[in-house]
């Protein structure tokens, strides 16, 4: 007799406990993420304020310009997964723009190495060679940014377009 009272009050228990635990932590609630993909941070805040949800920015990835500046490039979890409320939505951002890469020193390097070089950094070489008179030929003895002559050490933008200053081979 005490074991019958002994298993039903333990099944009394757990059914007891698993309607308990059903409604605390609505099991049945479940709210769609939308999709917040090249959204700025503001239309992702009221969106997900009437849907009961929170956000968190997780990183900045690379810039990327398919993407407006400062938009939800990833989100976790995806669009149209399901998730209770006040659950938080973790983002990464497009950055405002590239990050800057400093300029290394090149002088008296082949075109050849200062174009491998520049391309490794993620810095382009343009096509508008600028020749001076020089005993090297095709010798690197400056480097132009959009007109302007610039130095080993300054910065310029990731996937910046540079122009290389190279000898002719004709100088003494």
């Amino acid at each position: 007799m005490q074991i019958a009272i002994a298993i039903v009050a333990l099944l009394l228990f757990v059914f007891g406990l698993k309607f308990w635990l059903g409604i605390t932590t609505n099991h049945d609630q479940k709210i769609q993420v939308p999709d917040l993909q090249k959204l700025n941070l503001a239309d992702v805040a009221l969106k997900l304020q009437e849907l009961d949800l929170a956000y968190k920015i997780i990183d900045s990835a690379s810039f990327n310009p398919a993407y407006p500046r400062k938009s939800v490039i990833e989100q976790t979890p995806e669009a149209g997964d399901f998730v209770k409320e006040k659950r938080k939505i973790y983002l990464t951002l497009n950055p405002s723009k590239y990050r800057d890469v400093t300029v290394p020193d090149l002088n008296g390097r082949t075109k050849r190495q200062a174009s491998s070089q520049l391309r490794a950094m993620g810095l382009h070489i343009g096509t508008d060679f600028t020749f001076v008179r020089d005993i090297g030929k095709d010798v690197v003895r400056g480097i132009r940014f959009k007109g302007k002559t610039i130095n080993k050490g300054d910065k310029v933008a990731l996937n910046s377009i540079l122009d290389l200053v190279l000898g002719d081979g004709k100088g003494r």
